[in-house]
């Protein structure tokens, strides 16, 4: 996968965007897998959760971090990395932007379960 890193303007203007399209490589195939997703910004930092179950894009950035953020017509080289302080998965899945998934699953399951990784483009891997 080729893409470059972001300027300080399109962070800005990723910052506003809540769909983007995120590649990741296959754990087993290792293979590119490209998904449409929701994201958030949250504390200056981009982060993807879900409801607690498994995701393949949450594994697959467990064996292979480097990820392609597709936006704004570009493609973007980030790593993934997997949230697992708890405080802080507390205030993403209480953030008002995340409300949807506070409908859907007990908040103590989501903090303890909830697939969460922060997308970090300051040193991405193409």
């Amino acid at each position: 996968m080729r893409a470059a890193l972001p300027t300080p303007t399109e962070i800005a203007e990723l910052a506003d965007i809540l769909t983007v399209e995120l590649t990741t490589i296959g754990r087993r195939s290792g293979r590119p897998a490209r998904i449409e997703i929701w994201w958030f910004y949250i504390e200056k930092r981009f982060v993807i959760t879900g409801t607690p179950r498994p995701r393949d894009w949450f594994a697959n950035i467990g064996s292979h971090p480097g990820v392609i953020i597709h936006a704004n017509g570009a493609d973007y080289a980030a790593v993934g990395r997997v949230i697992n302080d708890e405080v802080f998965r507390r205030r993403v899945l209480t953030d008002p932007v995340t409300s949807w998934y506070r409908s859907r699953a007990d908040l103590a399951e989501m903090i303890g379960c909830s697939p969460m990784v922060e997308i970090d483009f300051s040193s991405g891997l193409s």
